[in-house]
């Protein structure tokens, strides 16, 4: 796979070039309805971007009557721009609310006239004063919640006085009596009337009516977009599909491109209905299926596979299991994932932030990090310790990039140096694009050099900073750029919410990383309770849990770190039991099901520890039946005498960390403390040996093999590892 080409290929052949042979295929399948299943990491943007360009630069397709619909501003953002790089710039790339609004404020006037209501953006007020108009009070997480459910029932179609039976129908534990829900959301609605405004979802209603009624606008809309593309179609709602179904007016040109694998939104109506029942609504469906994993390492991909088959055993995850996607890692191996368990959550968040500056003093870079979590109050305490030792963070999720008041302040002054152009004093010695910008943001506090510490002036920093680094993307890709035209992409992006990359660590939600990726994830907080989370109960809402776990795996691209705590508190009972779902995957666990039959292709070659599927494990001393991850791996308990080789014990030691430094990695990146420990009790004499103890895997065995068995013997290892 090679990298976005900097000016457009010349020809409609050459935008095929460098993509795989299913690539390619959903490419050149211009004609009739399309369905790619796309496993995470395999491309599918760059699949349906190629796609779409192939067909503008073949005269096949005009880039007009092109319409591609996502779920995000920043994928649609993203979808532009490489449309752009690919040469064709023409095509309208939105999510399913900006096309709608679009048409909206278009055909209002004619349609209904006068002017269309307000938008209100944040409903969570209005909600609070229909519940209060029903004199039903609600705390903070009540109102959120209550506010969840009426977006809900919108987007499904229910008014008021359904909410009861279609809460009972689909399953759902409502926040409170359902009866209070249907008052409140009913009250919530003439609240909007009365003031003459509208939410989001009534955007999509409002345009489904209009479409319906009136057959002019139809027929005007249909003309102009004849072929439609629908990204994460696994997230439409039954809403978002009646308007396509509006859109197409009965035609097939539409390519859909989706994973039911990773369905983590039916909390919000999306269902993988429509993406599991493409084939039968189009029979004649050209369908084509995206495997190979571009973005993780085998490692990754291991575990990834062994979640989803867990699911895929019979009884367990529904439809969206049994048509999961098996991927096959492209990459070379990598470092196995690692498992950790803590005593408590500080102690956990405290090892997590040492991990991440091991990385970074490795040559990590901070933004290309991320800790995720299952839910945004966990983020606290990763926040303390990250700030302990002085690493940078962005909470995902927080302020949006475009509206921090250096950014606002930043866009002032570009545009105002652009319009000044040779008149302005601070762009006297700056040639080009990228020094124009550090000019003007350089009298703002922007400087070469990072400032110390974290905190408001870091913050500000990485702000302007991540401006200056967007205007050396933008001008390496576009030599003959002006100043003017770089605000221009900023004025664009800003309206799309497509932010630039800021130099942190990421902090997130698992949901808030849906899209995303990074070359190393730590996924913390993995318990019982958390994950799958405590309200989830019917067998699909934890099979959901699964899935948004599969999508924190396949975040990684390299480095995989998953822990838990035993306790919330220092000092606390330890309680706590890591979640269900690595029950089989992780080292000396007991294997679940489906289990077994985790991982194939290239990802099968990286078994680890976690592929060897073993029954009870006794401790060597006492004989007791061992159930902590620790106790297992040494085999022993953890009170029984130890029989360790202290010497031994450091000469593992200084081994690992001479070929942790030759290969530019952590430590725990060749072997855990644990795993070295349990080498330096049993002091292996053969390959059967070592490969008996949980950690050392095929991957590890084959390149630090010898040498430990070496130094188990007595003897200095032979030159360097191969790595």
């Amino acid at each position: 796979m090679t990298a976005p080409p900097l000016f457009p290929p010349p020809t409609a052949d050459a935008v095929l070039e460098g993509l795989d042979p299913e690539q390619r295929e959903v490419a050149t399948a211009l004609h009739g309805p399309v369905c790619v299943l796309a496993g995470a990491g395999t491309g599918k943007t760059r699949a349906i971007t190629h796609r779409i360009a192939y067909g503008v630069r073949a005269g096949i397709l005009q880039p007009g009557s092109v319409l591609a619909v996502t779920f995000t501003a920043r994928a649609a953002g993203e979808m532009r721009g490489r449309l752009r790089q690919l040469g064709a710039g023409g095509v309208q790339a939105r999510t399913f609310h900006s096309a709608a609004l679009r048409q909206l404020q278009y055909f209002w006037p004619r349609a209904v006239g006068g002017e269309l209501p307000r938008l209100v953006e944040r409903k969570v007020q209005l909600v609070a004063e229909a519940a209060a108009r029903c004199r039903v009070r609600l705390d903070r997480n009540e109102l959120r919640d209550a506010t969840g459910e009426i977006e809900w029932s919108k987007v499904t179609q229910t008014v008021p006085e359904d909410y009861p039976a279609a809460v009972a129908k689909a399953g759902r534990e409502a926040p409170r009596d359902p009866a209070e829900i249907a008052k409140i959301y009913a009250a919530y609605e003439e609240l909007k009337r009365d003031r003459a405004v509208i939410d989001f979802e009534d955007v999509l209603l409002l345009t489904v009516g209009v479409l319906e009624e009136r057959a002019d606008v139809a027929e005007q809309v249909r003309s102009q977009y004849q072929h439609f593309v629908v990204d994460e179609y696994q997230d439409v709602s039954p809403l978002q599909q009646r308007l396509l179904d509006l859109w197409l007016g009965g035609r097939e040109s539409v390519c859909v491109v989706g994973d039911a694998g990773q369905t983590i939104y039916s909390f919000t109506g999306a269902t993988p209905d429509f993406l599991l029942n493409f084939r039968t609504r189009h029979p004649d469906a050209t369908v084509v299926k995206l495997v190979r994993d571009y973005r993780s390492t085998p490692q990754v991909v291991h575990l990834a596979n062994g979640l989803l088959a867990q699911s895929a055993a019979p009884g367990s995850g529904g439809r969206a299991a049994q048509h999961r996607l098996e991927l096959i890692s492209q990459r070379e191996a990598g470092p196995d994932p690692v498992y950790t368990e803590y005593s408590d959550e500080p102690t956990e968040a405290e090892g997590t932030a040492g991990r991440v500056k091991a990385l970074l003093d490795a040559g990590v870079r901070a933004s290309e990090i991320a800790v995720l979590f299952r839910t945004n109050g966990q983020s606290e305490v990763y926040e303390q310790a990250l700030a302990d030792l002085g690493i940078a963070y962005q909470l995902r999720g927080a302020e949006r990039f475009f509206e921090r008041p250096e950014v606002r302040e930043a866009g002032l002054l570009l545009r105002g140096a652009a319009r000044a152009g040779g008149a302005d004093r601070a762009l006297d010695d700056a040639v080009g694009v990228p020094e124009q910008v550090r000019a003007v943001l350089g009298t703002r506090g922007w400087t070469a050099r990072a400032p110390s510490g974290s905190g408001a002036v870091r913050d500000r920093w990485e702000s302007l900073a991540a401006l200056v680094r967007l205007a050396e993307e933008f001008s390496a890709g576009r030599q003959e750029a002006t100043l003017a035209d770089f605000v221009a992409e900023l004025d664009e992006r800003a309206s799309a919410q497509h932010a630039p990359t800021v130099e942190g660590v990421t902090l997130a939600s698992l949901h808030a990383a849906k899209g995303l990726e990074w070359d190393a994830v730590f996924l913390v907080g993995l318990t019982e309770g958390m994950v799958p989370i405590t309200y989830a109960r019917t067998p699909e809402q934890v099979e959901e849990e699964r899935r948004l776990l599969y999508v924190g795996v396949t975040r990684a691209r390299l480095h995989l770190s998953l822990s838990w705590a035993l306790a919330r508190s220092p000092g606390g009972r330890a309680g706590r039991r890591p979640t269900r779902f690595l029950e089989g995957l992780r080292p000396g666990s007991a294997a679940r099901g489906a289990g077994r039959a985790a991982g194939s292709g290239r990802a099968a070659e990286s078994t680890g520890g976690a592929s060897r599927r073993r029954g009870p494990v006794k401790c060597r001393v006492c004989g007791r039946v061992l159930s902590e991850a620790v106790e297992r791996k040494l085999r022993r308990c953890e009170d029984c005498p130890s029989d360790l080789d202290e010497g031994l014990y450091e000469r593992l030691r200084d081994w690992r960390g001479e070929r942790a430094k030759e290969q530019g990695v952590p430590a725990y990146c060749v072997f855990t403390d644990a795993t070295l420990l349990a080498i330096a009790e049993s002091s292996p004499a053969s390959v059967a040996e070592l490969t008996a103890i949980p950690g050392v895997g095929r991957a590890k065995l084959d390149r630090f093999g010898a040498d430990v068995l070496e130094l188990c013997a007595g003897q200095e290892p032979f030159g360097a590892t191969p790595g």
